[in-house]
């Protein structure tokens, strides 16, 4: 069912109208009391009735609202026309705001790509565009998009994992656009018998449940430990073979393979040792004599 322009009219016309039909029954009543004319009563009666009926008949419509009109049970179009507006008196009337609203959803525990046990949590800004698909083809369209909402978010975790691997492909914690897309698209696609258009979904609470939460830390930082060290040995391997090179250009020492080792070994002992060292002096020559 798709939306339709609605039947109504400006709404200050109309207070003319029924102000005139009052007077004009006023008037008749005046004149059955004065005798002149015994049906001018009856016809007073129905001018009022018929005004009271078409009081019925006014509404008003805020900014950013529709009122959706039923008549007799069958959809009559939307309203959008703010103002004070008249319509059919016999129509009934729903509003329907069409303004940008937003929820944040639960914390919920789901199970990441590689089945580790998360907590996840989304925000939703969320808009009605369609208010004849928002009120017919959903029973309540705002419980509707909080439920599908989260059966969204639900599916979306499950296809990532929480931490990127070396493999390339985008996890929920360090590519964000690409998984705030994705959720987007698959609460749109969920909204869209509804009248509803997703206009942003972002992720608001990322974490390991509590069960696991300590391990996962503990990896974390021995993950970003060995890349440290990885970063330190790589630094320290250019930094001795400079030293040799330099040594063997300027001609400072002749130092064989096994001296070329020992001090190979103590630059990287010195350089990749996570305490201060120990200089020992050597007050002999070059070889321990």
């Amino acid at each position: 069912m798709n939306e339709r322009q609605g039947f109504s009219v400006a709404g200050i016309p109309m207070v003319f109208v029924c102000f005139l039909m009052g007077v004009g029954s006023v008037a008749l009543w005046m004149e059955t009391a004065r005798g002149t004319t015994g049906y001018l009563g009856p016809a007073g009666v129905l001018l009022i009735a018929l005004a009271l009926l078409m009081v019925k008949g006014f509404f008003q419509v805020a900014p950013n609202e529709g009122q959706v009109l039923q008549l007799f049970g069958k959809y009559a179009g939307t309203v959008r026309v703010e103002g004070l507006r008249w319509t059919n008196p016999f129509c009934t009337r729903r509003r329907v705001s069409l303004r940008v609203r937003n929820f944040e959803s639960g914390k919920l525990k789901v199970n990441d790509s590689d089945g580790n046990p998360i907590e996840i949590a989304a925000v939703v800004v969320w808009q009605v565009i369609d208010t004849a698909e928002a009120v017919f083809c959903v029973d309540d369209y705002e419980n509707f998009v909080t439920i599908q909402s989260e059966s969204a978010l639900r599916q979306m975790a499950q296809n990532y994992p929480y931490d990127a691997h070396d493999d390339g492909k985008p996890a929920l914690r360090s590519h964000g656009d690409i998984i705030n897309n994705h959720l987007r698209d698959e609460i749109q696609a969920r909204l869209d018998k509804a009248g509803v258009r997703v206009v942003e979904a972002r992720i608001s609470h990322l974490a390991y449940a509590q069960e696991i939460a300590q391990a996962m830390l503990q990896r974390q930082q021995a993950n970003a430990i060995v890349a440290a060290r990885e970063r330190i040995v790589e630094g320290a391997v250019g930094m001795v073979a400079m030293a040799l090179e330099k040594l063997r250009q300027q001609g400072v020492v002749e130092l064989d393979e096994e001296r070329k080792a020992a001090m190979v070994s103590n630059l990287l002992v010195v350089l990749c040792g996570d305490r201060a060292t120990q200089p020992v002096v050597n007050a002999g020559t070059l070889y321990g004599g």
